[in-house]
């Protein structure tokens, strides 16, 4: 019978553009049950690192006051995911000859090996996240997975090292203290990422996990059910927006919904004969194709694909993947986006949704833009299975829990897009579609239905 108590996490996933904060419950299958989630536009994010503190933390506190009311449970203990350019992988070996080695292989021997890998020497400013064991030897024996219950004389581990800046920690932590928060345990993003979209098939063949943000592309590269490679990118979904911003000559409020609402990665697939129509402020309206536009965000993608591609080959692992890439992240949602992929890198491609690990009504955060949140609840109860810890938690009555949340946003949150049917309208309100966008259909019939 699982603790009723150890049986809830916490989450927040602060990105460049979004930050979402998660309450979920591990259910008797051990899959994940989303009571309820919010999300914000994030303030003082760069390229996902926390810039200004004061600023990220007015935006945390927001959602979990918001996140504790929906829900009626109170909590003071998260688990948060971190990404940067900063974040580097360090390689390194550690072993010992054994005592006796006659006996089997401990646990506690295995435990011993990382412990001695975590006084590997960094460099300044430099701090470990995470030591992921890669393979170990025992005498001669080679390229081993799990060496408990072996015998030898000699045991050695490789160690891939997760190293990131001190300075970034400090300011993560810094703006959590400041939200009256206590962190308890910072995560890869790419490795939560991994957690909730990708199959054991998938990890154990070889796959490129590509995490497609706001302001970074996150490549994490899995082979043998170990992660091989990281590394994180420097453009995303903003630097879109900014080229449609720049190239259509129009405002960033108008470029990003008009890249949400009529994007698409590969400008052969749209049709070349619609148009749409864009006010400007005491001017005429602007007319931009929607094969331009395609244009403008493929010429973009495939500079970031080249960026993913060179990681990939960098890792030593790009002809063994027999899983190719899968992508995720809010920069997945863009139509025909996994067919340029495939087309630029001739591997197989999918969209890669949190899906498997979701029960109850997940609906609403099935979404790959939610891929890292549900991995870092997904990394939160492996971390109190792995510690006996458990979060300081004040539960509600079991009626008043509220089994589903709808995102609660200062800004319209993102829209599903359909591969066909450009034509569709946008959703939203007549007001705001004449006040904030005032995008207009040549197509007389689509006007006259929206003023319908």
């Amino acid at each position: 019978m699982i603790d009723k108590k150890s049986d809830y996490v916490v989450a927040i996933d602060v990105g460049t553009t979004k930050t979402v904060a998660l309450l979920g419950k591990r259910s008797d299958n051990n899959k994940i049950e989303v009571l309820g989630f919010v999300r914000a536009d994030s303030k003082g994010v760069r390229r996902g690192e926390v810039l200004n503190p004061e600023e990220v933390s007015t935006v945390i506190r927001y959602i979990i006051n918001e996140l504790q009311t929906l829900t009626g449970f109170k909590f003071s203990e998260v688990f948060v995911g971190i990404t940067g350019e900063h974040i580097r992988m360090v390689k390194d070996r550690k072993g010992f000859n054994r005592p006796v080695y006659d006996e089997s292989i401990t646990v506690d021997e295995i435990e011993k090996l990382k412990n001695e890998a975590g006084n590997i020497a960094l460099g300044e400013g430099k701090k470990i996240l995470h030591i992921l064991p890669q393979s170990y030897i025992v005498d001669n024996e080679m390229d081993i997975s799990n060496p408990v219950g072996m015998f030898g004389r000699r045991i050695e581990a490789n160690f891939d090292i997760v190293v990131a800046s001190m300075d970034s920690i400090k300011r993560i932590e810094k703006t959590f203290s400041i939200a009256n928060l206590q962190i308890r345990d910072l995560i890869l993003q790419p490795l939560a990422s991994a957690v909730a979209v990708l199959d054991d098939e998938e990890l154990e063949g070889g796959v490129a996990l590509i995490d497609i943000g706001g302001g970074t592309t996150d490549i994490a590269v899995f082979y043998n059910r170990k992660l091989r490679h990281s590394a994180v990118f420097p453009y995303g979904g903003n630097v879109i927006t900014k080229d449609i911003k720049e190239c259509c000559k129009i405002n960033e409020q108008q470029a990003e919904e008009l890249k949400v609402q009529f994007g698409a990665a590969l400008s052969d697939a749209v049709d070349e004969n619609k148009d749409v129509l864009i006010p400007v402020h005491k001017r005429k309206p602007k007319e931009v194709s929607i094969r331009n536009l395609a244009g403008i965000i493929q010429a973009r993608m495939e500079e970031i694909i080249e960026g993913v591609m060179f990681e990939i080959e960098n890792s030593g692992y790009a002809h063994k993947l027999c899983y190719g890439i899968v992508l995720t992240g809010g920069g997945a949602k863009l139509n025909f986006i996994d067919d340029l992929f495939s087309l630029r890198t001739g591997m197989d491609v999918r969209i890669g949704l949190p899906d498997t690990h979701l029960t109850g009504d997940s609906e609403k955060i099935n979404d790959p833009c939610f891929a890292t949140g549900v991995g870092l609840l997904i990394k939160g109860f492996e971390y109190k299975n792995e510690n006996c810890e458990e979060p300081d938690f004040e539960e509600p009555e079991v009626d008043n829990i509220i089994k589903t949340v709808e995102p609660v946003n200062p800004v319209k949150p993102a829209k599903t897009r359909e591969n066909k049917g450009i034509e569709k309208t946008l959703k939203t309100t007549i007001g705001k579609a004449k006040k904030a966008l005032k995008i207009y259909f040549e197509d007389t019939e689509v006007e006259k239905s929206l003023m319908d």
